[in-house]
């Protein structure tokens, strides 16, 4: 299961790579793809692969060294989702990028409304470790207002990454709908 798993979000990130707008045709690419917004959420739509992500960015963000002092970062992008891929048979599973590499055998934390959930990590990526997991939080979601996530990179730092989950319901609907 963690290795079909493992292959969704590897292949997702290429998709992803897309959105992170690290080229002038970020805004071309990502105004083709985004098919519904949500509040704080969009749902994006690939065909081939055919995939649908619910996605958000964070409200705001922080970092500390790891002495505890605050400390500036640079990172990638950052982005919070569920997503769809029928077929590889993913239908709503977590997933995280923080825009960094995290410390190897680190966790990440996601709490959500003060309910936390701990997702392992594989580069830049961390997800739960079950689709009985990815269930829980994402009907913690729906009845949640924030989320905040939690990494260490492998530099030591540790960034703490709120989300509004204003529009989450609509947005994971639309994206089951889509490719669920």
């Amino acid at each position: 299961m963690i290795s079909r798993r493992m292959r969704g979000v590897r292949a997702l990130a290429t998709g992803l790579a897309v959105l992170a707008g690290i080229s002038p045709a970020f805004a071309q690419q990502t105004t083709s793809n985004r098919v519904a917004a949500f509040t704080n959420w969009n749902v994006y739509e690939e065909q081939s692969p055919r995939e649908c992500l619910a996605l958000s960015v964070p409200q705001d963000w922080s970092a500390v060294n790891a002495s505890g002092a605050a400390t500036q970062v640079s990172r990638g992008s950052i982005f919070l989702f569920v997503f769809y891929r029928p077929g590889d048979s993913v239908s709503g599973q977590v997933a995280f990028t923080g825009g960094y590499p995290f410390r190897e055998g680190s966790t990440v934390t996601l709490t959500v409304d003060g309910t936390a959930y701990n997702m392992f990590t594989e580069g830049e990526w961390a997800w739960l470790s079950s689709s009985e997991e990815d269930a829980r939080v994402v009907a913690a979601m729906r009845r949640g207002s924030r989320a905040v996530v939690e990494g260490v990179s492998g530099r030591g730092n540790r960034t703490t990454d709120n989300f509004s989950l204003s529009g989450v319901t609509a947005a994971i609907d639309d994206a089951q709908r889509r490719c669920g």
